[in-house]
Formats: structure tokens, C-alpha cells, sequence
């Protein structure tokens, strides 16, 4: 079970944050405090990650956001291998951002994006656990008058070797709380581990069976008001003007608010009646000079791009251009990649009370710190004063790292003190006003010498920075830094250029379109792995060689032996039924060396994409079972942009509202999908997002070996897909 904290009054001072906490449908309330001496009826906190119960129940707490990635469930595991407690009884809560800042960030980052959720704080939970394992076996020792080091714990039982005495977590858990944390920390060897890196169910799945967790959509207060918000449909527009008059005696009407100076929300006892009397009501847009733009003459300033003399160099090895100039035979071929919204199946939500001395807001966030200063700042009260209730999340894939929802239900909410207010997003205010996949436009060069080697590869970028939009304070001398560091980056821990080229240069000609863009599931590395992978498949067309063989002959080893395993998993060097032919791909991202072999169709026109076998090398994996989950989830995602994925702007605004213009892949689309999860052991990378990028360009692949036509605009809906 997942405990949520509810809104009762926290006492703020100095050396308290006390907050209670309600598990989700059963009012179950348990005391929280930065000191465990201010909660004498609280069980026990034996340190910030575990709580211990009498009957040795534990409860340990997850900074990190859950929306379905199974972080919260893989997170437990590792505190709770570290604990040594009985997973058996093991439930979760998650800590407020407000408790966090009281408590000097106990918790670290609760950022939740970029594949990081496990790997960033890793490190960090496994020495929570362990040090409340040093405390309780402490407990226990000082009660028996024995030397610490003779004792051990399992299972939530702590047992002295020499004599066979025994006591339990719960007993003793008082009195640990009690004890210094130790100052050095012995992790354990993952060989060891009984827990963590198992296959273990997930904890969030039962009680998501009977619809038991809170998502942010669920949240309910006593005398709560809901909210409907319309946004100026062109990027940077204002409000002109809005006849409240018009709605005023609208059923359940209570209030209309202008929301910043582009946005006007109608609050009403009902969400419906709320939405209708918006609907209902007069509103003039001064739309600003970005009405003129459009997806066309976007993609014209992208072109430009590709022939522009300035660019930011993010890899670069020998001569490149000198090279080309010079090569044997030389390849070319230019890609652009469109603009595709998150479309998480929850809209963008929040609720949010506001009073002159505090502020609450309940929300699904990916970003729980940066939701608190949101908050704030749009109070007008302390940090102290304010705190976020996170929730599960409905699907996040990055949108939920923003925090214009929260801004925007703050803001409401001020306008009614002492009112709970929820405001709540139409789908077609969700996919108009999200922060976008980057545009971009790519152009590949590589030049063979008269043996056929590969010896120069050049790849220009034309399109947008993230960074520029979203985080202008990490923008590295103007350039952004992101472009290259998934999947073409020289090193690092993100990512790195998988192929051995002798003369390499990979440039970022910025183009900064007035459509915001956001960190989208997979983000830069969607793009780069199909621009990359799909160019080199044509390389290898082109020397005549086999696709596999040919990246062989280039790819680094840890690229290359997760080739590999996936082509042997796949059984690459056996024939297919008729009609079917293959597609491989590999990319590094998010820290992890992932692969993918696709085998599909094509009749009348129409792709099927009958199987994937995707693989991974992360390094560690906290649950195998949720690694191939993650693959699974991913190849939807990644296969639903392929396929579909594209928002077109025209007169300054996307023109998708819906699913029914913005389509996902459906259930008889998908393909069987198998998986080689192959950790090493030698570092801590990401799940959630790399497998995305290689199931694209292996179909794309697959594609060109059924047809022999080469697709380098997406989505694949806008193309012909009849036999060259």
C-alpha cells in the first residue's frame, strides 16, 4: 500500500515539519516528523527511508515519482535489501518536496525523468537502508550487551551468531531511532542480493487491481470547486479581452478567473459545468505576431540549417569534410522528424487550496521540488508555507516535469482563499499546449575509400534546443549540450557515438521555432538513433555488405556484444517465412547499450510489424521483470511515434486536438516483442526510455529490405509504402 499525505494543518517551524499521512481510501493516518522524538504515537522512524512497526510492518519511502515505470517497486527493493527486512511486509509513501527542504534534502532529487529514477539515487537509498540496518542491529546489541559486528539481520530478524539469541525489527525499532546513523557505510555486493535485482512482483499492482492508489485526476477535498482553463490557441498569445457576464448565471457557476495574461479558467461546482459555461463564454485572443507561423515555414528555416556555415560541434575525430571531399564514393541522404505531443492518457491536473498563511497543491508531478517552487511562486508565500502532495501519475513521459498546471491551479485557487480547487485540462487543451518532441532536420555524408571502408562520416543537425526553452542555465556557450549527449556524444554517461570512424564530425545548427519544446520520453536520442541507424543500414547497402556485419566491423565492443546477443536471440542467420523480412538498430542512451531486431511485412502499402527483439545492457537491474516491462512499454511509445506520431502547426497552433487526429498504435498493431536484459554489472544505467529509440529505425529497416524504399520523413502514415 501507498501511504498519501493529507492536508492537516503542518506545524511549521524550526526543528519540526510534522505532517499526516492518509493511506489511499482507508484513512489510516501516520505521524511524520523531522525528529523522532516530536511523534512519541508515531511507530517508530528508524531514519528517513524506514519506518518499523510494532508488528514489523515496514514502511519505506520513495522521493521518486511513480507513473507506471515500476521505480517506486525497484527503489523498495534496493532499500529494502540494504534493510534486510521480510519483503512480505514492505509498503511505500512518498515524502512531501515541502519535507524534503525541511529535513536539508534527506531525500535528494525528486526529479523523475531522463531514465534516472533508479540509477541518479541508486546509490543514495541503498545506504539509507543500510544505515538503518547498522541501527536496529545496534539496537539489538546494546539490548544483549554483545559486540554489533556478531550480529546480523534477515527477514526483519536480528540474531546473535555466538548465541542464537533472536529479536525482531519491530521490537527494537524504538530504540534504534534512537542511535547515531553510522558515518561508513558498507554496501553489499549485488552477487549477494536476495531482494534487490529479483524478479519480484510489484507493489503498486494490487492495489491498482481495486483502483485504490490516488492519481492526481481522483483527488477529492471537502467542498472542493473544479476548473476549466482555456489557453490562447496560438504560442505566445495574449487574453484581449473575455464576457464573464455571458457565463455568470450559468448553472453552478461560481467564479472567472484570468489565469497569467494568456488563459482564462471558469470555476464551477462541477468540472462539466465548469467546461460548458468556458465554452459558452465570449473570448478574444490577440494572437501576436506567431500566427504567421507554420509547419512549412518552419521546416524552410531547418533547411537553411543544414547548409549554414556556423554550427556546434559536438563530436569530432580527423578531417570529416576534407574527407568526403576526397572519398571514393560518397552517401548522402536528409531526414526531418516532426513535432509529437506526450498525450499521457491523464490530462494535465492539479488541486490546490490557498489560504493567506499556507498553500497545498495535490498533483501527478515528475518534478516534485520544482512543483513546490511553482507553487510558491505563484502564492506569493515562503517555501515554508507551501508544500506538494504528489500522487501516482497517469503517464508522464516528461510533460510532467513542467509545472504550468500547478502555476495555473495556484493561481485559480488564490482567486477563492480557503477553497479547494481543482482544475483539470481538456484532452484538446492537453495536446494544444504541451511542450513538444523537438523539430529537426538531419543530413547524413559518408564517404567509403576504393576498399570499401568507411572512413568519414558527417552529420549535420538542424533543428531545436530543449535546453534553450527550458533551461537556458545549462546551455554550454551557447550550445546545447543534449543534442549530442544521447547517443552521439565522443563519451559520457548519458551516451556515446557507438561507431569507430576515423574521420567524424556531428554539428548542431540551433533553430529555435516559437512551438515550446520538452523532454519527451526518449527525447533526442528518438531522432538521432533513426538518422544514425538508418544511414548506416543504407552503408552498408551500399558495400554491399550485410547490415549486421557491417556495423560489426565499426561498433565498440559493449555496442556491439548487445548486437549481438539480440541477433542471436532473434536467430538472425536463419531464414524468415516468405514475406517477411528484418531490421536491426542499436543506439547507447541514458547511460544503457540497448539493440533491436524487427522482422515485418509489407502488402498493399500496409507494415506489419509481426516481432521485435529488443536488449539491453544497463549495467544493474534493480527487477529484471520490470526491465522487459519497460522494453515492452517502450516499443509502444516509440513504434506509436513511428507510425504516427506528428503535430503540424499552421497559423501559429497545432491542428491535432484528439486521439482522434493524434493516434496511438492500437492493441492488434503490436508487435510480439522479446527481450535479452543482459546487466554486467560495471555501472548503473537507464530503463525507461533507450529501447524506444532502436525500435524505429530497426522497422524502418525492415522496411527497406521488404520494399527497397529508404523512409526518411516522418511519421510513417505520410509516406508510400508500395515497392519501390
Amino acid at each position: 500500500m501507498n501511504h498519501m499525505p493529507k492536508f492537516d494543518s503542518p506545524k511549521l517551524d524550526r526543528r519540526s515539519f510534522v505532517v499526516g499521512t492518509a493511506a489511499a481510501g482507508a484513512g489510516l493516518t501516520i505521524g511524520f516528523s523531522l525528529d523522532p522524538a516530536d511523534a512519541a504515537d508515531a511507530a517508530p522512524e528508524v531514519n528517513a527511508w524506514a519506518v518499523i512497526n510494532p508488528d514489523d510492518s515496514v514502511v519505506i519511502r520513495i522521493a521518486k515519482s511513480e507513473m507506471g515505470q515500476g521505480t517506486l517497486t525497484g527503489l523498495a527493493q534496493l532499500t529494502a535489501e540494504e534493510l534486510g527486512c521480510d519483503w512480505s511486509k514492505v509498503s511505500t509513501e512518498f515524502p512531501t518536496p515541502g519535507q524534503n527542504l525541511a529535513r536539508k534534502r534527506v531525500w535528494g532529487d525528486y526529479f523523475t525523468a531522463g531514465s534516472q529514477g533508479i540509477r541518479s539515487s541508486q546509490e543514495l537509498v541503498r545506504k539509507g537502508g543500510a544505515a538503518a540496518r547498522v541501527m536496529l542491529i545496534q539496537a539489538a546489541a546494546n539490548e544483549w550487551n554483545v559486540p554489533a559486528d556478531e550480529c546480523s539481520a534477515l527477514n526483519s530478524v536480528i540474531t546473535h551468531a555466538k548465541s542464537g539469541r533472536k529479536t525482531t525489527f519491530g521490537k527494537v525499532a524504538t530504540a534504534a531511532a534512537k542511535i547515531d546513523p553510522p558515518k561508513d557505510i558498507t554496501l553489499k555486493d549485488p552477487k549477494t542480493w536476495t531482494i534487490a535485482g529479483k524478479p519480484l512482483r510489484r507493489l503498486d499492482t494490487p492495489p491498482k487491481i481495486v483502483g485504490e492508489p490516488l492519481y492526481g485526476i481522483d483527488v477529492r477535498q471537502p467542498n472542493m470547486l473544479y476548473a476549466a482553463i482555456s489557453a490562447c490557441p496560438v504560442f505566445g498569445g495574449k487574453v484581449a479581452s473575455y464576457d464573464e457576464a455571458k457565463v455568470h448565471d450559468m448553472p453552478g457557476v461560481k467564479k472567472v478567473v484570468k489565469v497569467g495574461d494568456n488563459a482564462v479558467a471558469v470555476v464551477a461546482d462541477s468540472w462539466w459545468r465548469a467546461k460548458k459555461a468556458l465554452e459558452a463564454m465570449p473570448i478574444t485572443w490577440d494572437e501576436g505576431e506567431n500566427v504567421k507561423v507554420s509547419s512549412a515555414s518552419i521546416a524552410q528555416w531547418l533547411k537553411e540549417g543544414l547548409d549554414a556555415d556556423e554550427a556546434f560541434v559536438g563530436n569530432k575525430v580527423g578531417d570529416a569534410k576534407a574527407t568526403l571531399s576526397g572519398g571514393a564514393k560518397v552517401i548522402e541522404a536528409t531526414y526531418s522528424y516532426p513535432y509529437q505531443s506526450h498525450a499521457p492518457m491523464e490530462p494535465m491536473n492539479a488541486t490546490a487550496i490557498y489560504t493567506s498563511d499556507k498553500c497545498m497543491v495535490w498533483c501527478p508531478t515528475q518534478n516534485g521540488e520544482a512543483a513546490l517552487a511553482a507553487a510558491a511562486e505563484a502564492s506569493g508565500l515562503p517555501v515554508a508555507q507551501c508544500d506538494v502532495i504528489k500522487t501516482y501519475l497517469g503517464g508522464g513521459f516528461g510533460r510532467r516535469g513542467q509545472t504550468d498546471y500547478v502555476r495555473q491551479a495556484v493561481e485559480i485557487a488564490k482567486a477563492m482563499p480557503g477553497t479547494p480547487v481543482k482544475l483539470l485540462w481538456t484532452r484538446e487543451e492537453d495536446t494544444t499546449h504541451d511542450v513538444y518532441h523537438p523539430v529537426t532536420q538531419c543530413r547524413m555524408r559518408a564517404a567509403f575509400d576504393d576498399k570499401k571502408n568507411l572512413v568519414a562520416l558527417h552529420m549535420r543537425i538542424s533543428g531545436q534546443s530543449i535546453l534553450a526553452y527550458q533551461l537556458p542555465s545549462r546551455m554550454v556557450n551557447g550550445m546545447d549540450p543534449l543534442v549530442f549527449a544521447q547517443g552521439l556524444a565522443p563519451k559520457g554517461p548519458d551516451g556515446e557515438f557507438g561507431y569507430a570512424i576515423p574521420n567524424l564530425l556531428i554539428d548542431h545548427a540551433m533553430r529555435n521555432p516559437p512551438i515550446p519544446p520538452g523532454f519527451w520520453r526518449g527525447v533526442n536520442l528518438n531522432h538521432n538513433a533513426i538518422y544514425v541507424e538508418t544511414f548506416m543500414d543504407e552503408l552498408a547497402h551500399a558495400a554491399g555488405e550485410d547490415p549486421l556485419a557491417f556495423r560489426l566491423k565499426y561498433l565498440k565492443p559493449k555496442h556491439a556484444a548487445v548486437l549481438k546477443a539480440v541477433a542471436e536471440k532473434a536467430d538472425y542467420d536463419k531464414p524468415l517465412p516468405k514475406g517477411v523480412y528484418r531490421g536491426i538498430a542499436q543506439i547507447m542512451g541514458f547511460g544503457s547499450y540497448v539493440a533491436a531486431v524487427a522482422e515485418v511485412s509489407v502488402a498493399n502499402g500496409h507494415a506489419t510489424i509481426h516481432r521485435i527483439v529488443g536488449g539491453t545492457n544497463c549495467g544493474h537491474a534493480a527487477n529484471p521483470e520490470q526491465v522487459m516491462r519497460q522494453i515492452e512499454g517502450s516499443f509502444v511509445y516509440g513504434l506509436s511515434a513511428m507510425l504516427y506520431g506528428e503535430c503540424t502547426v499552421r497559423a501559429g497552433r497545432i491542428e491535432q486536438k484528439n486521439f482522434d487526429t493524434y493516434q496511438v498504435m492500437r492493441i492488434d498493431e503490436m508487435p510480439k516483442v522479446e527481450f535479452v536484459v543482459m546487466p554486467d554489472g560495471e555501472f548503473w544505467g537507464g530503463v525507461g526510455e533507450p529501447t524506444i529509440a532502436v525500435a524505429a529505425p530497426a522497422v524502418l529497416n525492415a522496411i527497406f529490405a521488404a520494399t527497397g524504399k529508404r523512409i526518411r520523413n516522418f511519421p510513417l502514415k505520410d509516406n508510400d509504402l508500395s515497392s519501390a
